[in-house]
């Protein structure tokens, strides 16, 4: 876990719910496969530090086949063909921001590193049982990683995108207050039409962090060739 986080959740680690979710993943490792790697569940930590963090992007479980899961929701790594959700996601991305180039990768961390804490509420899966470490305790961990944000000593804002009735739920339940929340239907291609298409979240978001804090997330970060003489955060107004 990166050094930032740790010492943010270093209480967490010793608390009996987690001790469970220990003994619980040991148990499964031993008798079957489980994603992601262990060396990848906590790449979320090392790669947005918490004092990094501007935005957050709740997701579920992890991918559960062969190849997907790395620690960061939503992503997958090359080459894995990208999931249904995350083209959904690429393609608001292109219409909130008309010089965003869609990538044939899948992998968020350029976006990890810009800030956005790509975040699962459970961090484990077993293969092929999707939500089968659900209510072992993650949720208890992943709740604690946001207050973690909530709590941060700089008290600076950050943006959660409310992604379907779990993640809305969740964000309700914390309390959050004094910092910018968009909600809308999840991107699954199940109920992206319903609302998530069209929910203009990306630009809303560089829009609240330009007025209230001076400062954007650097979408085009993911864009595979910037256009060139193109700035990197040019967006629609």
């Amino acid at each position: 876990m990166g050094g930032s986080w740790r010492a943010a959740l270093d209480k967490e680690f010793m608390k009996p719910y987690f001790q469970k979710l220990k003994e619980f993943l040991i148990a499964e490792h031993r008798a079957h496969t489980v994603y992601p790697k262990l060396n990848d569940v906590y790449s979320w930590s090392r790669l947005t530090p918490l004092d990094s963090v501007k935005a957050v992007i709740l997701g579920q479980d992890p991918y559960h086949n062969v190849g997907q899961a790395h620690g960061l929701s939503f992503s997958v790594l090359p080459p894995t063909k990208l999931p249904g959700s995350l083209r959904n996601i690429y393609k608001q991305l292109s219409t909130d921001i008309p010089t965003f180039k869609v990538p044939t990768s899948g992998d968020l961390t350029p976006m990890a590193k810009a800030g956005v804490l790509w975040l699962n509420t459970c961090l484990t899966v077993r293969a092929h049982n999707a939500n089968s470490h659900s209510k072992k305790g993650w949720e208890k961990f992943t709740d604690a990683v946001i207050r973690a944000v909530l709590d941060r000593p700089d008290g600076r804002g950050v943006v959660f995108f409310a992604w379907g009735l779990p993640a809305q739920k969740l964000y309700d339940r914390l309390g959050i207050d004094e910092h910018l929340v968009l909600r809308s239907p999840h991107p699954s291609p199940l109920s992206a039409h319903r609302g998530f298409l069209g929910n203009a979240h990306f630009k809303k978001a560089n829009e609240w962090l330009r007025k209230t804090h001076g400062e954007e997330i650097d979408w085009m970060a993911l864009s595979p060739v910037p256009p060139s003489g193109a700035g990197r955060h040019i967006l629609t107004t």
